[in-house]
């Protein structure tokens, strides 16, 4: 099931939506480093965690499935959003240095054509920074978020998915240990919840984060895609046959045989 790009926008501009984007936004933080000259795409609906990249990089676009719809980002300036198909991304090869994929891989048909389609746009030795719902956590197992929709993942899903397709995960983090639910006590409470949950170990966790690095040559070859549209000779007006009396059954039979 692909999101509505209004449900995301009203989950983030919630109180829950602002305290789980600060806690993820952090780790995608450290673990994107420096993005000083870099360019940087943004996939799925990850303009929440984009805006410190604006003033860095050399360029930061964010690409929004067609199916999900999208919405200007940001709002001072010309926009950064482009509406595409993930699996065909309408950028050359190497082109970009940084990925972000937020809700992202849960929604997409195809997870093995997404990841060659990375491999595709990733210059050499760039860096893909996946953030997942983690298939045993709590916010996976609730639908009132957008974590809660789509196919989550575990660990080894993840990691075979990316060594697979040539990336090759390098840091691993956790995120998200606050339980899903409005309530201003437990909002109020959230680094309580994250300091705590860690000393549990990461099942409790509600999302993966991982930073994967490009390797140079691919692992799994690119599928020949065949055309979407059947292309039909172009076909000129004729006019109407003038059609003869019909011969006889007997007759006609005979004619055919003899030929």
């Amino acid at each position: 099931m692909t999101l509505d790009v209004k449900r995301l926008i009203d989950f983030y501009k919630s109180p829950l939506g602002k305290i789980s984007r600060a806690l993820v936004r952090e780790e995608v933080l450290r673990l994107a480093g420096n993005v000083q000259g870099l360019r940087v795409l943004g996939l799925g609906f990850a303009t929440p965690y984009l805006r410190f990249t604006l003033e860095k990089a050399e360029r930061v676009l964010a690409f929004m499935p067609a199916r999900q719809g999208s919405s200007a980002w940001p709002r001072e300036g010309p926009s950064h959003t482009v509406l595409c198909d993930p699996l065909e991304m309408p950028l050359t090869d190497s082109a970009v240095d940084l990925i972000i994929a937020v809700h992202a891989f849960e929604h997409i048909a195809d997870a093995e054509e997404l990841m060659r389609e990375f491999w595709r746009v990733a210059a050499p030795n760039a860096k893909l920074i996946v953030v997942v719902p983690r298939r045993r956590g709590i916010w996976a197992q609730v639908d009132t978020t957008p974590f809660g929709d789509g196919y989550p993942f575990s660990k080894p899903q993840l990691e075979r998915l990316l060594r697979d397709h040539s990336f090759v995960p390098e840091v691993w983090r956790d995120a998200l240990y606050l339980p899903p639910v409005q309530k201003s006590l437990v909002l109020k409470s959230a680094r309580f919840f994250e300091r705590a949950g860690r000393l549990f170990g990461p099942m409790f966790a509600g999302v993966l984060v991982v930073k994967a690095r490009k390797e140079l040559f691919p692992a799994v070859p690119r599928r020949k895609k065949s055309e979407r549209y059947v292309r039909m000779p172009s076909m000129a007006p004729q006019a109407a046959m003038e059609i003869g009396p019909a011969l006889p059954p007997q007759r006609h039979a005979r004619r055919i045989s003899l030929r």
